[in-house]
């Protein structure tokens, strides 16, 4: 996809409008410089007349002491535009880096799922980088050294018509030429830019897993697998670039033509007695003076080939919707902030499930049976939760015990049915509302490099410190609180934190203790412990539940028993549902016969 006019116009508006007064005296400093470039060599065509005419060495002086002076001045003037524009640069690249990591974070999780974590920061960072750039100098550079050659050639009319004229055709011919070519790698530098996506993805995935790697002795493949992969990166970038270059390679070329011009006809003019040889000094000084301004416009032609391939694959990534769509009444609602003390306590929602038909999207990992070409995750489900029930979800893996969870927090949206939280559709709410009502705790918790207090409060500084505390005591995590070294500010290292299994979900309850929602999912939030670690959690769960609607997706029958209804799920159908002591009372009941068989797991 080639750019529009409108989209570079609307880009340069949108981010450089916020540094409007510095772009403007960037501006300024780069006219100066350019008026600078101008006035010098006429002062040193009038030494070079005056030297030949036997002018005193007084004036002779103070030209030179003026030339050298201006000259000094250019230079801090050329120093000062290029610090004012890389700050104007990355001031505007970080805003649409913002932007555009706001905008892939609203996004559903298929889109997360197709795309891998080194893919995006090399999307959302590298293609951006390409653009800096095209912020910090693209249009100042074009409208500065435009007003170059206009200034250049202003002086050469007013010296000789006929020289002027004649670099005049010049000019236009070689601005011609470049601007028939400045689209011409723009294909090859996004192909680039899509094999450098698919290489760092590759890298992050592989880092990731070294372990797993090593272990399974997968060295030799994924090596294989990584030069491919930067094969095809090089490849195409040295297509691009020497589809880029040919266009600078053209405009030295059309620079050694203009030399010649000037040359031939300030020699002959020269010869003539038309010109003195200060003149014809000033001729060849402003005919290479004008190399230089097309020399950088050909760069930024380069360069906005470049920047072209980044826009076109940012523009697509904005471009991409989220198939969650916001009701313009679900968006009108803000969440309360984590922690709110405004918020008070929670009130315990009601949770049901209508007729629920779920198949995941071709991109997404399907769960659940097949019926026909479709693979239904959950098929016909029904399920209503009185406010401050417990149910008790169980059914073995690919039943669709996380997928209800899913649902109910709008990863996904039903193909049919409704799921509804407080008799409320969740397409109603806005997502942010929808997530801060139903917290969901899983087996994999996500911890960040950073501090205690920010993992437990997601990096909000507004939560008062005294407000974690009472959480931690109040879900009795008191003593593992106090063998944090740092307390609060204890440290995380990278990857599973420096904490154990149990550790990382005391973390979790704790996030969703602060959040206070009406609905508590735990999907399988205990299966990665043992015994005496699940034990040591049981009063944190409690507490977890009290005053909440609570979902508890398990495969350890143990993990139940606090519910007050159990649900048996396989192939996305309910097999069976009822309070869980009748049903463990009852011998014909599923559940009744797992418990005497003593069957802790249901999948083996």
């Amino acid at each position: 996809m080639r750019p529009s006019v409108q989209l570079y116009t609307r880009l340069l508006t949108r981010y450089l409008r916020p540094q409007l007064g510095q772009t403007l005296f960037l501006l300024f400093v780069l006219c100066a410089n350019i008026l600078l470039q101008l006035i010098n060599p006429l002062i040193m065509r009038r030494f070079l007349d005056s030297a030949l005419a036997g002018g005193s060495m007084e004036f002779l002086t103070r030209l030179a002491l003026l030339f050298i002076g201006i000259a000094a001045v250019q230079q801090i003037t050329a120093v000062t535009s290029a610090v004012l524009a890389e700050n104007v640069g990355w001031r505007a690249t970080n805003a649409l880096r913002r932007d555009l990591a706001r905008h892939c974070m609203r996004l559903d999780l298929s889109f997360h799922q197709q795309h891998t974590p080194g893919e995006m920061i090399e999307r959302i960072d590298g293609d951006i980088n390409a653009l800096t750039r095209f912020f910090a100098q693209l249009v100042v550079q074009l409208f500065g050294n435009g007003l170059l050659l206009i200034g250049v050639m202003i002086v050469l009319l007013r010296e000789d018509m006929r020289v002027g004229a004649a670099i005049g055709v010049f000019v236009v011919i070689t601005l011609l030429v470049l601007a028939r070519l400045r689209h011409l790698a723009v294909p090859h530098w996004q192909r680039s830019r899509e094999a450098s996506a698919r290489f760092f993805g590759f890298v992050e995935e592989r880092l990731a897993g070294t372990e797993d790697i090593r272990a399974s002795n997968a060295r030799a493949f994924t090596l294989f697998r990584f030069h491919q992969l930067l094969l095809t990166f090089w490849q195409t970038t040295i297509r691009a670039e020497l589809l880029g270059f040919s266009m600078i390679n053209i405009a030295w070329f059309l620079f050694s033509v203009g030399d010649a011009i000037a040359f031939v006809v300030g020699a002959s003019l020269y010869f003539s007695g038309a010109l003195t040889i200060g003149t014809v000094y000033l001729i060849f000084h402003y005919t290479n003076l004008i190399s230089q301004p097309i020399e950088r416009i050909a760069q930024e032609f380069e360069q906005f080939q470049r920047a072209g391939a980044g826009i076109a694959r940012i523009q697509e990534l904005f471009a991409t919707e989220s198939r969650l769509a916001e009701t313009p009444t679900a968006s009108a609602g803000a969440a309360t902030p984590v922690g709110s003390e405004a918020a008070g306590p929670a009130e315990a929602l009601s949770v049901e499930f209508k007729q629920v038909r779920f198949a995941y999207p071709t991109d997404a990992p399907p769960e659940g049976k097949r019926t026909g070409n479709a693979s239904f995750a959950l098929d016909d489900f029904q399920l209503r939760l009185e406010p401050n029930e417990v149910l008790g979800l169980l059914g073995r893996t690919g039943s669709g015990k996380t997928t209800l969870a899913r649902l109910l927090v709008r990863l996904y949206d039903v193909d049919g049915g409704h799921v509804l939280v407080s008799g409320r559709d969740v397409r109603q709410w806005s997502l942010a509302q929808l997530r801060s009502q139903v917290g969901v705790v899983t087996q994999n918790v996500q911890l960040f490099q950073a501090s205690i207090r920010d993992n437990l409060t997601f990096f909000d500084r507004t939560v008062p410190e005294n407000r974690i505390r009472e959480a931690i005591d109040e879900l009795g995590l008191a003593k593992w609180y106090a063998s944090l070294g740092e307390g609060l500010d204890t440290q995380l290292q990278i990857g599973s934190g420096g904490l154990s299994a149990g550790e990382a979900q005391l973390v979790a309850f704790t996030r969703i203790f602060l959040r206070d929602p009406g609905v508590v999912v735990l999907d399988e939030a205990s299966s990665r412990l043992d015994p005496a670690t699940e034990a040591f959690l049981e009063r944190a769960v409690t507490r977890l539940l009290t005053d909440r609607t609570g979902i508890l997706i398990a495969h350890r029958l143990s993990t139940v028993q606090r519910a007050d209804r159990i649900l048996l799920l396989e192939n996305g159908r309910i097999q069976e549902q009822g309070a869980r002591i009748a049903l463990a009372s009852e011998p014909a009941s599923r559940y009744h016969r797992l418990l005497q068989l003593g069957i802790e797991e249901l999948d083996g």
